[in-house]
C-alpha cells in the first residue's frame, strides 16, 4: 500500500465545542462501540460508504479514536487521521501506530499533501469551534484533489449548523453536492431527517 507523504504545520486552538464538552475519551469511548458490535451491530458504516467510492487515499478529519481510519485502512486505503483530542489520538495510535495519526485543529491544520477524498464522521462538524465552518470547510478542501470526494455525517439539531448553510459554505470552498442520504447505509434522505450524510465534490 503507498504511503501519503505529509508535510505538517498546524496546532490546537481553544473553544472548540468538542473539548468543551464533558462527553467520554479514548478507551471510554471506544467501550460504546464495542458493546455495539458485541450485540451485532455494524459499527463501520462510515466506512463502507467511503470505501465504495474506490478512493486510494483519505483523510480522516475529526478521526477521533480511529475507528473510522483504521477500518479503511484494514481494506487497503491509505489513511491520515487529524483530531483536537489527544486522549482520542491516544486511543488511536495504540491501535493503530502504524497510521499518521496528526493532532491539530481542522481550522488550521496543512498537512502538506492532497487526498483522494475526505471524510468527517461522528457528528465533526457541529463540534468545530463555532464561527470557524466556514473555515473548517474550506481549509480541507485545499487538502482535496480536483474530482475527491468529500464525505460528511452529522446530526440536525436545533441551533447548530444546518444543511443549506453546510451546502453554501461547500459550495464557496468548490465542492459541489452530488448525493445526500439520512443514514451511511444510504437510506433515502428527506425533509425531517434528523441526521444527513452529504457526498461533495471537488470542482
Amino acid at each position: 500500500m503507498a504511503t501519503v507523504s505529509c508535510r505538517f504545520v498546524g496546532q490546537e486552538t481553544g473553544g472548540n465545542r468538542w473539548l468543551e464538552a464533558d462527553g467520554p475519551r479514548g478507551g471510554d469511548y471506544d467501550d460504546r462501540f464495542a458493546r455495539l458490535a458485541a450485540e451485532g451491530h455494524d459499527v463501520h458504516g462510515e466506512a463502507d460508504l467511503v470505501a465504495s467510492l474506490g478512493l486510494g487515499s483519505v483523510l480522516d478529519a475529526g478521526c477521533g479514536t480511529g475507528r473510522v481510519a483504521i477500518e479503511l485502512a484494514r481494506r487497503g486505503v491509505d489513511v491520515v487521521g487529524v483530531d483536537i483530542d489527544a486522549a482520542m489520538l491516544a486511543a488511536a495510535r495504540d491501535k493503530a501506530p502504524l497510521i499518521r495519526w496528526v493532532d491539530a485543529d481542522l481550522v488550521d491544520v496543512d498537512l502538506g499533501c492532497t487526498f483522494d477524498g475526505i471524510v468527517m464522521a461522528g457528528n465533526v462538524m457541529i463540534f468545530v469551534t463555532p464561527g470557524t465552518e466556514g473555515d473548517v470547510v474550506a481549509n480541507l478542501s485545499r487538502h482535496l484533489e480536483r474530482g475527491g470526494s468529500f464525505v460528511t455525517g452529522f446530526s440536525l439539531v436545533k441551533d447548530r449548523l444546518t444543511l443549506g448553510t453546510f451546502d453554501e459554505l461547500a459550495a464557496a470552498a468548490d465542492l459541489r453536492l452530488v448525493d445526500r442520504w439520512a443514514t451511511w447505509d444510504r437510506r433515502p434522505f428527506a425533509p425531517g431527517a434528523d441526521y444527513a450524510v452529504s457526498l461533495h465534490r471537488k470542482s
